[in-house]
């Protein structure tokens, strides 16, 4: 039996990035930048105003005031879009909508509200000094320098920044393709009625799940029987769209844990006995000429989404450029709200409810028990070395995937 930080460090020695490539920036979100990108262009790139109101020269509304207001002719009115280059002489002021480009010779905005509004003449009814809600071309960022660094995870602020600095394409780190395998004679699709001794496919759905939620990008083939040449064909001809590929099922110590049976003659994928619970058998290797790793989980729903969470989700961010601390990656410290036991010598993973930082077990704890799993937010780890838990220990907690509030 090994450890579970033996099983992911062998994980994590084995998995590399996947090569980068160009894409368009809207399908680059969720990505890795593999490179720096520099500003095409100045953010803003042009000087503008910042308010609805009246361009003026700072010098001519020094004096202004509620009871002694300056009174100055509205010259022209400037929308934003205006292409027009304008000139603002002293001694008169423009109308000025936000982001509309300044007029050359004015120096500050005076807002709407601090004025009567006119739009022939003007009450300037308080002073604005220079550079008063005006946007200077490239304060933000200026053309040429890098406005995002190599390593960078796109989301939907670093998207907006390429689009304005105008960057259509960028090199990233795509999303891992992961390809998701549940096996056995005994499943149906999800939406069918099963039969006596039949039971829903949520496995793969369950996993497709978290593939997502971890940000790769899923490919869902389920129901594969326990047949030896079936299942060799179904994973042989997913090579070719799969930077990892996941199995559920068939890979304890029973007669007809075909995925076991087949990958062991492989011979490129190894099978152990993990110290935890659940999930303790795993399978981890790789596959094919471009050697794509291989998960194989075990079949209770339970097993398979702790061992995601604890050894595959670890591995995908890795693949993906997004490499994590040293293990345990993503943890949040916790108080036991209640006591509870654990098995000794095996690393277990309690599902709980937490509530600020006070973890509350969120029901039965049993490998195939998807409504304490659906009602947790987060798994409590308990070390090998521990067997009772008081109220009021301190635990590391993972959070569960789509649970953490995002």
């Amino acid at each position: 039996m090994i450890s579970v930080e033996q099983h992911l460090e062998r994980i994590l020695a084995t998995v590399k990035v996947i090569p980068p490539f160009d894409l368009g920036v809207l399908d680059a979100q969720g990505c890795v930048l593999a490179v720096d990108v520099q500003a095409r262009g100045s953010l803003p790139g042009f000087t503008n105003s910042a308010m609805d109101g009246y361009a003026v020269h700072a010098a001519d509304v020094t004096t202004a005031s509620p009871d002694s207001p300056v009174v100055l002719p509205v010259v022209n009115d400037i929308a934003a879009g205006n292409t027009k280059a304008l000139s603002l002489a002293t001694g008169q002021t423009m109308r000025i909508m936000t982001g509309a480009p300044m007029p050359h010779g004015a120096d500050a905005v005076v807002p709407v509200e601090a004025t009567d509004g006119g739009v022939v003449k003007v009450e300037i009814r308080e002073s604005r000094g220079v550079g008063a809600h005006v946007r200077e071309v490239g304060e933000d960022v200026e053309a040429g320098n890098v406005v995002l660094r190599r390593g960078t995870l796109l989301g939907p602020g670093q998207i907006a920044l390429l689009a304005a600095a105008g960057i259509s394409r960028v090199r990233v780190v795509p999303r891992p393709r992961v390809v998701v395998v549940s096996t056995g004679d005994e499943l149906v699709e999800v939406g069918r009625t099963p039969g006596f001794g039949q039971i829903v496919d949520s496995n793969s759905v369950m996993l497709t799940a978290a593939v997502t939620a971890v940000g790769a990008t899923p490919f869902r083939v389920g129901g594969v029987p326990d047949d030896a040449r079936t299942l060799l064909d179904t994973l042989e001809g997913q090579l070719v769209r799969a930077d990892v590929i996941i199995t559920t099922g068939g890979v304890s110590m029973g007669a007809f844990d075909t995925v076991k049976e087949v990958l062991s003659r492989v011979g490129t994928v190894q099978f152990d006995k993990v110290a935890m619970r659940p999930g303790m058998p795993q399978g981890f290797g790789v596959l094919g000429e471009d050697k794509v790793p291989v998960f194989t989980l075990p079949g209770n729903p339970v097993s398979a989404l702790v061992s995601f969470h604890v050894f595959v989700a670890p591995a995908l961010r890795a693949m993906a450029g997004r490499p994590e601390p040293s293990y345990p990656p993503g943890y949040v410290p916790a108080v036991a709200a209640e006591p509870f036991r654990s098995v000794p010598g095996k690393m277990e993973f309690v599902r709980v409810v937490l509530d600020d930082d006070r973890a509350r077990l969120a029901g039965g704890q049993g490998s195939h028990m998807l409504g304490a799993l659906a009602a947790a937010d987060a798994l409590a780890v308990i070390p090998a070395d521990v067997s009772e838990v008081a109220a009021g220990d301190e635990l590391l907690c993972l959070p569960l995937l789509g649970r953490e509030g995002q």
